[in-house]
């Protein structure tokens, strides 16, 4: 091979409009395609790049995407980076990624272990079920095969010693590979023999399948809600979009009875399979399984006068985009409000939102409006976010998405 062969291609420099500057100076990460000064100019496929302000000033490396509207996700704030930097910087901040994992998750082997933006790896989530890791690519530049190997070599040297076998999944969804214009894939097991394991969450068992189901296989956001929410929850309850039973089985161990709800007749059969998993811990006995539309039942029952002491409302994101933000506003206002008809005085209701769209304000705003409609004051217990293993970060609002609210009446 020639010497000019295996010379290093230059790596392309874009410059932003001073908008932009500032708010990348400010820790935030993005680089939508209107903020490039030079909108029109194509930028490259999953490629290392540098940025620079409208004055030449550097303000570091980024990764690039040639047909999403964030077309350009800082990696560095600080440096020129080459292509040859990432897979070494990759590996160091997957291995930073579980460091901090290890010293603030405890009680679980299910957790997040690389969240995106969050641990500067944007593009990029991991999660483990015990001895099953999946990961899931959003980004052209995390969909590289240079990129993907590293992936999976890090993940087994940093498990190899712990695990007795390593199965490595990884999850696709169709759409947002659609969008980056991804070649389309399925999920598959990438390494090992099994996707299909118990998992401990808070001292109950729960079964993941990891090629199946709602993001990576399970919902683990949630696991620290799922604690608050059992503090105070007591008497007949009623857990709505209750999918594979997080809320259900932890209100169990202390509640007289429970409903669950949900439309997926698929996440209700899991959600039956947990809780006979776990039937020895469960106060209220056999939990009833409702396959129904949320929005319908809590119509019919708030109708017909039915009353709880404790009501669950963990809904998916309704708020896909700003576009539809005032139409989520109103599905969080009618479900709130048709619970909050359905609580006893003293009750308590446990009240959700996974729209990044929708900021707390906004949220509390509509729980406002609901409780006054419905003739009822609510005192918060407790206004709470993510688990820990999904950190926020204070420059980047887009991490802080669940909000979780722990509320009583009187």
């Amino acid at each position: 091979m020639s010497a000019e062969a295996s010379t290093p291609l230059p790596v392309p420099l874009f410059q932003v409009n001073w908008r932009a500057a500032v708010r990348l100076r400010a820790g935030h990460p993005w680089v939508y395609r209107s903020d490039l000064l030079d909108p029109a100019a194509p930028t490259p496929r999953g490629a290392m790049v540098h940025l620079a302000d409208e004055r030449g000033k550097l303000l570091g490396s980024a990764l690039s995407s040639s047909s999403s509207q964030i077309a350009l996700r800082m990696l560095d704030f600080q440096s020129r980076l080459s292509e040859a930097d990432l897979v070494l910087l990759l590996r160091q901040r997957i291995q930073q990624a579980i460091a901090y994992r290890k010293r603030f998750v405890h009680g679980t082997n299910a957790f997040r272990l690389v969240f995106s933006e969050a641990d500067q790896l944007p593009g990029l989530i991991i999660d483990r079920y015990a001895d099953v890791l999946t990961f899931h690519v959003l980004t052209q530049a995390m969909d590289r095969a240079d990129v993907r190997d590293a992936v999976i070599d890090s993940l087994i040297a940093s498990f190899d010693a712990e695990l007795p076998s390593i199965n490595i999944v990884e999850r696709a969804e169709p759409r947002i590979r659609e969008l980056e214009e991804l070649e389309p894939v399925e999920s598959r097991l990438v390494v090992g023999e099994k996707t299909f394991t118990p998992v401990v969450m808070n001292g109950l068992t729960f079964q993941v399948e990891a090629l199946a189901g709602q993001k990576t296989g399970a919902f683990l956001d949630q696991r620290e809600n799922y604690v608050a929410a059992a503090k105070y929850a007591y008497g007949e309850a009623l857990d709505v979009f209750c999918y594979q039973g997080g809320f259900a089985l932890h209100l169990g161990r202390v509640c007289d009875s429970l409903i669950g709800v949900d439309i997926s007749r698929a996440a209700l059969e899991q959600a039956e399979a947990n809780a006979a998993a776990n039937q020895s811990q469960l106060r209220c006995g056999e939990i009833e399984w409702l396959e129904a539309n949320a929005f319908d039942l809590l119509k019919d029952y708030a109708a017909s006068g039915k009353q709880y002491d404790t009501i669950v409302l963990d809904p998916p994101a309704f708020a896909k985009n700003r576009r539809s933000l005032d139409k989520a506003l109103s599905g969080y206002k009618e479900i709130n409000l048709r619970a909050l008809k359905m609580l006893r005085p003293g009750g308590i209701l446990v009240t959700n939102s996974c729209s990044h769209h929708i900021s707390e304000v906004e949220f509390l705003g509509v729980l406002a409006e609901a409780a006054v409609d419905a003739g009822k004051t609510l005192k918060v217990l407790e206004r709470r976010t993510q688990a820990l293993d999904h950190p926020i970060l204070l420059a980047v609002p887009e991490t802080h998405y669940l909000k979780c609210v722990i509320c009583t009446t009187t």
